[in-house]
């Protein structure tokens, strides 16, 4: 998960990450953008031009992505590969 320290949307996706993380026995790793320079470079590559902001949410297995603030069911569908 790519974030922004101050960003809205990403501190309301924060819940359902830890309930994810606990149901499914996963780690999301969280990379901050808006202050560190070499993860919003790392961002800009994963991202490759079809988002544009945070949260954006990658899964390296899949390659699915989500922009954005999304419900429970498709945070679990992004990790699971669904």
């Amino acid at each position: 998960m790519f974030f922004g320290t101050e960003c809205k949307h990403c501190h309301e996706m924060a819940p359902l990450i830890a309930q994810l993380e606990d149901e499914l026995g996963i780690k999301v790793t969280k990379k901050e953008v808006w202050h560190n320079e070499s993860n919003k470079k790392e961002l800009e590559a994963a991202d490759q031009g079809r988002c544009g902001g945070v949260p954006f949410f990658i899964n390296k297995k899949t390659d699915k992505f989500i922009c954005g603030s999304v419900d429970h069911d498709k945070l679990k569908a992004w990790a699971t590969g669904e």
